[in-house]
């Protein structure tokens, strides 16, 4: 078995508080791994730890097969990652095609080749009419867009991505999927959060859940999905199904409660 990503004992502390807590990764190579968790439970810094942008703790990891706690060979492997960080980092003073020529030649990439691969990447997400205007002036599901064009244009072995369809019209979204489905199936490695489940069940193959920082399941869909569901597994795993439903004590009142006696559609009988 070959591993895009190994973790052992990654840990990552701010302050007192723990953000990851010892989690113990293997992603398989040629695989579309779901990293899920609720809102805080450690899925973007373990994303920042593994692509370099934050040391961890404690821990090891391997990226491709190279140790990221090793400047040298984090910078061999970084070289075939792309990512959608969590706060998409855009240069918002340049263009789209400006950008993605900087994102190319950071790559180490031949002009003709940035050129062709904007060519192409332009009109499949959406972009081409907008790609004159300033980053800044871009909504955010065009900025997920570009983003999305920076991390695919060096066509790496690995992808990092995290939330790549929060803020993206339902077609993109489509473009999106099929893209990645395509990065599989050619034996390169996805690796994404998202917490829209209906999508991590039609891409994903493996699926890892983390909650309070720590690595609660971890397993093929298939087998997470035996005999329940995908949202199911999630909810157990998290405890969200343990825990009582808090309502709101205004919205169980009757709407007869709602109106004063005598009154009719929000109008006091009698009253213009």
């Amino acid at each position: 078995m070959t591993l895009a990503i190994e973790t052992q004992q990654l840990t990552r502390y701010f302050d007192e508080f723990c953000a990851v807590a010892g989690i113990d990764l293997k992603v398989e190579r040629g695989t579309f791994y779901g990293f899920l968790g609720p809102n805080g439970a450690g899925k973007s810094t373990t994303i920042k730890m593994l692509t370099g942008l934050l040391a961890p703790s404690a821990g090891h990891m391997w990226v491709l097969g190279k140790d990221m706690t090793d400047p040298a060979e984090a910078i061999e492997a970084k070289a075939k990652v792309g990512v959608i960080p969590e706060d998409l980092a855009l240069f918002e003073n340049l263009t789209a095609r400006e950008y993605l020529t900087f994102v190319g030649r950071m790559y180490l990439l031949e002009r003709d080749t940035i050129r062709s691969r904007i060519d192409e990447l332009l009109p499949l997400l959406g972009l081409q009419d907008d790609e004159t205007k300033y980053t800044l002036e871009y909504s955010h599901g065009m900025k997920k867009k570009l983003a999305l064009a920076a991390a695919v244009l060096p066509n790496p072995d690995l992808l990092f991505l995290d939330e790549p369809f929060e803020g993206v019209d339902a077609v993109t979204s489509r473009v999106i999927r099929d893209l990645l489905a395509s990065y599989v199936a050619r034996g390169s490695t996805v690796f994404l959060t998202s917490h829209v489940l209906e999508i991590v069940e039609k891409l994903c193959t493996h699926v890892g859940i983390i909650v309070k920082g720590r690595l609660v399941e971890q397993a093929s869909l298939d087998e997470i999905r035996q005999g329940s569901t995908l949202e199911a597994r999630f909810l157990e795993k998290a405890g969200a199904d343990a825990e009582p439903i808090q309502k709101l004590k205004w919205l169980e009142e009757g709407a007869s409660s709602q109106a004063e006696p005598g009154m009719e559609g929000g109008r006091q009988e009698g009253t213009p």
